[in-house]
């Protein structure tokens, strides 16, 4: 097939290549020319903008923004509205809140044109890794677009079927879902990356209690001196905790034991008050995720090894650098 592709960052570039690997016609643009130029040197067609891109494709055109959430995506998605036209579909990739796909959707479908929100997960690695994606929107304009989601999802990899799956949609053990209408997928990935602000905030707080156990306010006989990346790395061997995060929190350890080049600010990209948003509106109780949000909040005035682990984690998987306080 092929796909226009619109913001080539960490994530929009990587996805250009993994689906060039695969054998799909990609035409790229980004307002850098340089990020254009380095993919169409790899095989990409470039474009010089938005309307260069549109005249490469073929119709019915299919485009891919990349872009991050907010007016930057508002703007070019408007400017593809005019551009594009009947059976052309608009997929936003990035990370936009879901009550914004509904209402751009809806603009877009009065001129015929589809719109699909996919959650994108997978971070700077998603090149070899592939990425998880949670998509919303119409069915016919997904099943169009299967062959692109199919080459960028993992696949069922080394992972054993889980029992008791018979008959289900088989395209989520290969890594992407239709959760349902446009919204569904970026809602889908809100709540994803809520669990992962919890997730996150669990394995920080535990091993700042790893590493103060050696405080001189403790019994002699009380204190111990763990060796956190040596525990990181055996709870990955078996552990009932185990995880990707565990893994990207070890090797960060083993790279540097008091994580001296993370900063002690953390950032939030939104999803996680997101999902607060949501938990209030339908009343479910969110401790957890509640806790975690406020916990970067409070990163921002203080200096904690938490807040550095925090940190340490969201360069690994999404290469985020965090503002010095």
């Amino acid at each position: 097939m092929e796909i226009g592709i619109v913001g080539l960052g960490r994530m929009g570039s990587n996805i250009a290549r993994r689906l060039m690997r695969a054998g799909h016609r990609c035409a790229v643009f980004d307002t850098n020319p340089d990020q254009v130029g380095s993919l169409a040197g790899e095989g990409a067609i470039g474009a010089q903008s938005l309307a260069d891109l549109v005249a490469r494709l073929d119709a019915p055109r299919a485009i891919w923004v990349m872009l991050p959430a907010g007016e930057v995506t508002e703007q070019t998605v408007n400017q593809l509205a005019r551009l594009l036209g009947r059976d052309d579909i608009v997929i936003d990739g990035g990370n936009s809140f879901y009550k914004d796909d509904i209402r751009r959707a809806e603009a877009l479908g009065a001129a015929g044109i589809n719109y699909i929100d996919v959650g994108t997960s997978g971070g700077v690695w998603g090149l070899e890794r592939g990425y998880c994606l949670m998509i919303g929107g119409p069915d016919q304009a997904v099943r169009r677009l299967d062959p692109i989601f199919a080459a960028l999802a993992p696949g069922a990899g080394a992972i054993p079927p889980t029992p008791g799956r018979q008959g289900r949609d088989p395209r989520v053990e290969q890594g992407y879902l239709h959760a349902g209408p446009v919204g569904a997928g970026h809602f889908v990935k809100m709540v994803h990356n809520g669990i992962e602000y919890g997730l996150m905030q669990a394995y920080a707080e535990g091993f700042d209690i790893l590493r103060h156990r050696a405080d001189a306010a403790l019994p002699d006989a009380e204190r111990f001196d763990p060796d956190l990346a040596d525990i990181a790395e055996v709870w990955r061997r078996g552990s009932v905790i185990s995880s990707w995060l565990l893994d990207l929190t070890a090797g960060a350890l083993a790279h540097d034991p008091d994580l001296t080049t993370a900063s002690p600010s953390v950032s939030d990209s939104g999803e996680g008050r997101w999902t607060l948003n949501a938990a209030i509106e339908q009343a479910v109780p969110a401790g957890v995720l509640a806790a975690a949000v406020f916990a970067r909040f409070a990163s921002r005035d203080r200096e904690a090894f938490a807040d550095r682990m925090l940190s340490a984690m969201r360069f690994a998987f999404g290469g985020h650098l965090e503002p010095r306080p």
